[in-house]
């Protein structure tokens, strides 16, 4: 059956969505949670904890198991598991059960978001290619928007057990649209066996690969100007820029605008101008966000107005290098995409827990420290890929054939 673009494009960004559908839906309901389980604050915040270490971890496995069994079932198989996971939570009487649900869910949802860039670089290439992963970043920049805002809302009608009966709706549906709609894009003479020593090999090849790794850190380290200021959301805005809880939107609303931005502009320049181009851009603007980041915070006191467009300007960067970041790495290994995707998604997400855990306690206390480090981290990104660039053209280092 031959796919539309259209359709191909929805149901890639409905399957990026059940990520962060699952991180922040729920988490307007923390209280009502902890109240209906009897449990504690720290008993709730270990949710999230259950949740992201399984996802990162099989982060490394969804799209090598793919280069073997195939996109389509792999991505079947952990919607099933999501849908399970997401009836258990729903009906948990208790934090333990909570607690296995929530790390169900976190060893499934990333396979549609690990698989999904596979797939896009399976059926396409060059423009159209760039043109695709630049739509579905733009719905993986609206979800985390929608999430916490439909989540209170189902919490304040329905009760906190409809978020979950929510996200099994939302498993639901996927498993129909892919059964129905996903064709199979990995021939069965493309795959890769499934076997121990093979896969070792293959996460050698990838994970010692020079060029690879280098892309995978200067697309972490782009995006961590971003998540800096997410993760310390609480402190930058409530402390330094004295907002109350409810006027979060006046950080995330402009960070999603951005990103949109950013993201459609991609698709408008991916007809015109080389992935090179379009990422060097993307650095350029970076450049500009984190300059003007440090001149507003040495110059200008802190406000919304001095503190938060060049934020903005900071997500629409990312979000217009991203797609060309992605699919120069994913290009490395042809026979082995789902495999280099799995590994660039670990990395990323296991530079994002340090950021969150180590460094963002660290530097939050000063709105200004806060600036350098966004400055340094688009420093790093641009070594990196200027390094990445550099070995790219050494003897040895040539993609790997298809």
């Amino acid at each position: 059956m031959k796919l539309s673009y259209p359709v191909l494009a929805v149901l890639m960004a409905f399957l990026n969505a059940i990520g962060p559908f699952a991180i922040d839906t729920y988490l307007p309901a923390f209280p009502a949670m902890q109240a209906s389980l009897q449990t504690d604050a720290v008993a709730m915040q270990q949710s999230l904890t259950a949740y992201m270490i399984p996802f990162s971890v099989m982060m490394l496995w969804h799209g090598a198991i793919s280069d073997s069994l195939g996109r389509k079932r792999v991505i079947l198989a952990g919607l099933v598991v999501f849908l399970i996971a997401s009836i258990l939570c729903a009906s948990a009487g208790n934090i333990h059960v909570l607690l296995l649900g929530r790390a169900l869910q976190g060893l499934s949802a990333g396979a549609g978001v690990i698989v999904g860039r596979a797939i896009v670089r399976d059926l396409f290439d060059g423009p159209a290619a760039q043109r695709l992963m630049s739509h579905i970043a733009m719905v993986f920049a609206i979800a985390p928007a929608i999430a916490p805002i439909f989540g209170g809302f189902l919490t304040e009608h329905l009760g906190w057990r409809a978020i979950f009966w929510f996200l099994t709706l939302l498993a639901a549906v996927q498993i129909v649209m892919t059964w129905r709609v996903l064709p199979e894009t990995l021939p069965p003479e493309k795959r890769q066996p499934l076997a121990a020593g093979h896969m070792l090999a293959g996460y050698r090849a990838v994970l010692g690969s020079g060029p690879f790794v280098f892309i995978a850190l200067a697309m972490s380290f782009i995006f961590l100007g971003f998540f800096l200021y997410v993760m310390s959301a609480p402190v930058f805005l409530m402390r330094h820029l004295g907002l109350g809880a409810t006027e979060f939107g006046w950080l995330f609303v402009p960070l999603v605008c951005g990103m949109i931005g950013g993201s459609m502009t991609a698709v408008r320049l991916s007809h015109r101008f080389t992935q090179l181009q379009v990422i060097k851009l993307g650095f350029a603007i970076t450049a500009l966000a984190a300059v003007w980041n440090l001149a507003a915070n040495l110059l200008l006191p802190d406000s919304v107005a001095t503190r938060i467009p060049q934020l903005a300007l900071q997500s629409f960067a990312m979000n217009l290098a991203f797609p060309s970041l992605t699919l120069i790495a994913l290009d490395l290994f042809p026979a082995r995409r789902g495999m280099a995707a799995s590994c660039q998604g670990f990395i990323h997400t296991m530079i994002m827990s340090v950021l969150a855990g180590v460094v963002a306690p660290m530097v939050w206390h000063s709105t200004l420290t806060m600036a350098w480090t966004m400055a340094g981290f688009w420093l790093c990104s641009v070594v990196f890929f200027a390094w990445s660039r550099h070995l790219s053209v050494k003897p040895g280092n040539a993609p790997e054939k298809s």
